[in-house]
C-alpha cells in the first residue's frame, strides 16, 4: 500500500498547490482590472505555484510560460509605477497597429516552433494547442505590463481556449480559474476603456 499512499499524498499536495494558485490568480486579475499595483506581487505568487502544477501535468509550454510570467511581472510592476512621463505612474493606452502586427507574427512563429519541438522531442500533451495558448498569453501579458487596453481582448480569446484545454486535462480548479478570468477580463476591459475615454475626452477639450 505504500506506493498507493505516496501517490495519494502527492495528489493531495498538488491539489493544494493548484488551489492556492487559483486563489492568488483570481486576486491578481481582479486587482489588475482595478489597476491596483498589488496585482504584480500577487501574480508572482500565483505563477510560481503554477510552474509546479503544469510540470506535474506535463504541460511544459504552460510551465515555461509561467516562468516567463514571473520575470515579466517584475517588469510590469516597475513599469506601472514608473513607466509614465517623468517616471510617474503609467496610464492606460492603446496598442499601435504596427506593434500589434509584429506581436501576431511573432505569436504564429512561436506557436509553430514550440509546437514542433514539444511534439517531436518531449512527451508533452496537446503540443500545438498548448503552444498556441502560450503564444497568445505571452502577447496578452506583455500588453498588460504596458497597460494597453487591448490586452483584455487577448485574454478573452485565450481564456476560452484554456477552459476547454484544462477540462480535457482534468485540471478542474484551473479550468474554473480561467472561467473566472474570462468574466474578470470583461470587467477589466470596461474599466480601463472608461478611464481611457475619459482622459482622451479631457485631453481633447484642453487641446493636448
Amino acid at each position: 500500500m505504500e506506493p498507493l499512499n505516496y501517490l495519494l499524498e502527492a495528489w493531495r499536495a498538488m491539489s493544494l498547490v493548484e488551489l492556492c494558485g487559483v486563489l492568488t490568480g483570481i486576486a491578481c486579475v481582479w486587482l489588475a482590472a482595478r489597476q491596483h499595483i498589488w496585482t504584480w506581487p500577487t501574480g508572482l505568487v500565483s505563477v510560481g505555484l503554477y510552474v509546479l502544477v503544469f510540470y506535474d501535468a506535463r504541460l511544459y509550454a504552460d510551465m515555461g510560460l509561467n516562468a516567463f510570467y514571473f520575470i515579466t511581472s517584475l517588469y510590469g510592476w516597475y513599469l506601472w509605477l514608473y513607466g509614465g512621463k517623468n517616471h510617474t505612474e503609467r496610464k492606460v493606452g492603446r496598442v499601435r497597429k504596427k506593434e500589434l502586427v509584429r506581436l501576431v507574427l511573432l505569436g504564429v512563429l512561436f506557436t509553430i516552433g514550440l509546437g514542433y519541438f514539444l511534439d517531436n522531442y518531449t512527451n508533452a500533451d496537446l503540443s500545438y494547442p498548448d503552444s498556441a495558448t502560450t503564444a497568445i498569453s505571452l502577447i496578452g501579458y506583455w500588453m498588460m505590463a504596458k497597460k494597453q487596453l487591448e490586452n483584455w481582448l487577448v485574454w478573452l480569446v485565450v481564456d476560452v481556449l484554456y477552459v476547454g484545454m484544462y477540462l480535457y486535462k482534468e485540471l478542474y480548479l484551473t479550468s474554473f480559474l480561467f472561467f473566472v478570468y474570462l468574466i474578470l477580463s470583461v470587467k477589466g476591459y470596461l474599466n480601463w476603456k472608461r478611464e481611457l475615454e475619459a482622459r482622451e475626452k479631457i485631453n481633447a477639450m484642453v487641446g493636448v
